[in-house]
């Protein structure tokens, strides 16, 4: 682990993943632990209404069986109440991908996940109109938050091997910067 000059946590690669054990909102077990001997895709989003996540899951969710045929895994955070994930059918269809509630972000915090009132400002200046249509079009949720969830939140992707180990971290520079799929295939069919 190693300390931002904000003061921030994050996670080094070649490091041990930090394990949980959590339920994820369709009350399954999910236990890190159990998951070694498959690579994991661990991916930290925003708020349940939030176009910029929304469209990533979407995307991610649209190469799922190409992943899962290639032995990849991913599970999925979202600092909105599980009771909110529920209410949406978009989110009620991302199982079988496990889809964790996080509201006090426990792991978020335990992953190094970024708060950042100017990265937030920045990408919804420059791009949230534009992320919201396209959200819109693929008939996606976008809604304002609710609860605990923050604007200033920021996401954040990590690749885990078979025994456990971070091999990519990837901590968002915006709400638009996520792994690239191609990378992602690549770490996998390593």
């Amino acid at each position: 682990m190693t300390n931002t000059p904000e003061g921030r946590i994050t996670l080094d690669l070649n490091a041990p993943a930090p394990i949980f054990k959590l339920d994820d909102i369709f009350n399954r077990e999910i236990n890190l632990e159990k998951y070694k001997g498959k690579k994991v895709l661990i991916a930290f989003f925003r708020h349940a209404g939030c176009p910029f996540c929304n469209t990533r899951v979407h995307n991610l969710q649209k190469h799922h069986e190409e992943l899962k045929h290639n032995g990849l895994e991913m599970i999925f955070f979202f600092e909105s109440k599980k009771e909110l994930l529920l209410s949406s059918n978009f989110h009620q269809s991302i199982s079988p991908i496990p889809l964790i509630s996080d509201p006090d972000k426990i792991w978020y915090d335990a992953y190094g996940v970024e708060s950042s009132a100017l990265k937030s400002a920045k990408s919804h200046f420059t791009s949230f109109f534009q992320q919201v249509f396209e959200a819109k079009k693929k008939k996606l949720p976008v809604h304002w938050m609710a609860g605990n969830e923050s604007i200033k939140t920021i996401p954040a992707e990590f690749l885990m091997d078979e025994r456990g180990i971070i091999r990519k971290v990837h901590y968002a520079k915006g709400l638009r910067d996520r792994m690239a799929v191609d990378d992602i295939l690549t770490f996998v069919k390593s």
